[in-house]
């Protein structure tokens, strides 16, 4: 007798990419701004690229400190303390340069309000722990 035809059954590919997972980085036009306010004259595009690499290392490297400080403490949560001690050991944090007068001097007024504490009426502390 003769067998009858099947379709040959073709297993189904599954829909990933071939493409590495791509790090978010930061936005470009983000690390322009803040390089030109701080140079306030014209940069050339190859130059720019170079700031644009360092500062993604940099990024990089601040927060894979931060993780192993994180770690270190036994936690899995990055907290303001582990920022504060990356930024004194980077010199940025001294006795005579507070963090609180870091960001009085850099900071829009909007950020200072959620990064300072400040007394309200009826001693509330906001923000609150």
């Amino acid at each position: 007798p003769l067998k009858l035809l099947q379709p040959k059954i073709v297993p189904k590919r599954l829909r990933t990419s071939q493409r590495k997972p791509r790090e978010p980085q930061i936005p470009r036009s983000l690390i322009k701004e803040i390089f030109r306010h701080f140079v306030k004259m014209p940069v050339t595009r190859d130059a720019f690229k170079v700031v644009e690499k360092c500062s993604e290392r940099y990024f990089k490297q601040l927060s894979d400190d931060l993780e192993a400080y994180t770690h270190h403490a036994g936690r899995r949560t990055v907290e303001a303390a582990d920022l504060e001690v990356l930024m004194r050991r980077q010199g940025l944090v001294t006795d005579k340069m507070p963090l609180n007068v870091l960001i009085e001097n850099y900071l829009p007024l909007e950020y200072r309000k959620l990064l300072i504490p400040v007394a309200v009426s009826g001693n509330k502390l906001i923000p609150s722990k």
